[in-house]
């Protein structure tokens, strides 16, 4: 059963959040700038209202979701400083005298609670929305780029992970007193998942047994992860990996196994919407999706500033129609011309190269045809037969017996004269300068709120990371260009 929150707590001692929590405290500022009630709004459909016992109020969970995504902390450790750190019983709107919550809530809130829930649109539009009414938002252009997170399994066995894990942990004992090493277990040897389980549980149980080496802090973090990848994540181990992730290329010799968050941003840095898809999904087709979303929170576009991924010909044709300045250079490999199979084939705009759906990069390309005779010429690129021929995709793409496997596109450079023409403008080359805003949000991201790897297995998972972290970072642009 589900109460509103009420707006007065009770208690004697909550006057020292005055003395404690200053005025320019980031957690007192937050509270201060967002009304969380939306929150109740959006989830009061998922409990019941009549009936059981009184469930945690729903904002108060969802500001333990926020200061993970601010402090990047384990769930376990999130709680335990909920204990003693008055700005966030401050925050969580507690009486510096109330109990805390159990750790194994926040799982359920989050696969119970949030489940089937766009809140990455949700909190996207909130945001935006807070920067409008503020009048923080002034400029009529996005800024758009894809960046990429590894998924939290990366292709590894459920052994190498807890391998990783536990190493990592008893690294950090080595270095506080390296006497324990004589009370650790037998290191497991066997390729067998379920003696690398009983190892971990032993390891686990050896420092708990311990008591107060496992307060410290560098040891305290890395116990906690492996603890919860051990009973939270057991099932996804046994799977072996993350089934969603997919491979993705940063260059001809560089890739990745994760996601990819797509993103639109003004120029003042605060983002107005995101896509979060596999590794392997090209930049440019998320182009229109994230134009549409930003209208929806209020914004008014007039240029759209991205890289070579969002110059192909669908995206020129919609920006024109939509009277929207793409400021995007051409590259002449990136059109679309007559290419058939568009769906199954896809550019990566870093490599130079085109991309199977099965996430298999072409190894070489070579231009086709006359050069000055016709406008037939054409890019054809070369898969590798022997992973085709291993591919679970190969039915209708691969032909048994073949010799190559080749994917062409045909070069219509006369279709892009009036782009062409405009990116050589004075005023195109100065809008394109403020791309570099972007990459130092992509940076902030993964360097200071932990977006470099997914903290969750699924797109699922991804979707709520990124809601989360991306409302974290735009309430804190706000709450900076405020000053």
């Amino acid at each position: 059963m589900i109460q509103k929150q009420q707006s007065m707590i009770l208690s004697p001692y909550m006057e020292l959040y005055n003395l404690v929590v200053p005025k320019d405290n980031m957690l007192r500022q937050i509270n201060e700038l967002v009304d969380f009630s939306f929150v109740y709004e959006e989830l009061k459909e998922r409990y019941c209202l009549d009936n059981g016992r009184n469930a945690i109020d729903p904002i108060r969970m969802f500001k333990y979701l926020l200061l993970k995504a601010i402090f990047e902390l384990s769930d376990i450790d999130i709680v335990e400083r909920s204990k003693y750190d008055m700005s966030f019983k401050y925050f969580l709107d507690m009486a510096p005298e109330d109990p805390v919550i159990d750790a194994s809530s926040l799982t359920k809130f989050r696969t119970l609670r949030l489940k089937d829930l766009n809140l990455l649109d949700m909190l996207v539009g909130k945001t935006v929305e807070i920067a409008l009414e503020k009048g923080i938002i002034k400029s009529k252009a996005i800024i758009v780029d894809a960046t990429h997170t590894k998924a939290r399994y990366n292709q590894k066995s459920p052994r190498e992970i807890l391998l990783d894990r536990s190493r990592k942990l008893r690294k950090a004992v080595y270095q506080a007193d390296e006497s324990l090493k004589a009370k650790f277990p037998v290191k497991n040897t066997s390729n067998v998942l379920e003696e690398e389980i009983s190892y971990c549980e032993k390891l686990i149980a050896v420092l708990e047994a311990e008591g107060g080496i496992c307060e410290l802090p560098k040891i305290k973090e890395p116990l906690n992860f492996l603890k919860e990848t051990v009973a939270d994540d057991l099932q996804q181990l046994r799977i072996s990996e993350d089934q969603d992730a997919k491979v993705g290329h940063k260059s001809a010799d560089s890739s990745f196994f994760g996601y990819k968050t797509h993103l639109a941003m003004t120029e003042e840095r605060i983002i107005t919407a995101a896509v979060v898809t596999t590794g392997e999904k090209n930049d440019g087709k998320q182009l229109q999706v994230l134009i549409e979303k930003s209208k929806a929170t209020g914004m008014e576009i007039k240029s759209v500033i991205g890289d070579t991924a969002y110059s192909e010909k669908d995206n020129i044709v919609y920006a024109k129609g939509n009277e929207i300045e793409l400021i995007a250079k051409l590259n002449p490999l990136i059109t679309q011309g007559a290419r058939k199979k568009e769906d199954e084939f896809q550019f990566n705009k870093d490599a130079g190269m085109y991309v199977c759906k099965a996430g298999h990069m072409a190894i070489r390309k070579a231009r086709t045809g006359k050069k000055g005779i016709n406008d037939n010429q054409k890019n054809t690129y070369y898969f590798d037969v022997e992973v085709c021929k291993r591919c679970p995709f190969k039915e209708g793409c691969y032909t048994e017996g073949a010799k190559s496997r080749t994917y062409s596109v045909s070069i219509k450079s006369g279709e892009h004269t009036e782009q062409m023409s405009f990116q050589e403008s004075e005023y195109f080359k100065a809008k394109s300068r403020e791309r570099y805003k972007i990459e130092a949000k992509n940076s902030e991201l993964k360097h200071r709120h932990g977006y470099d790897v997914a903290s969750s297995s699924g797109l699922t998972g991804m979707q709520l990371q990124g809601a989360m972290t991306i409302f974290t970072v735009n309430l804190k642009r706000i709450l900076k260009l405020m000053k």
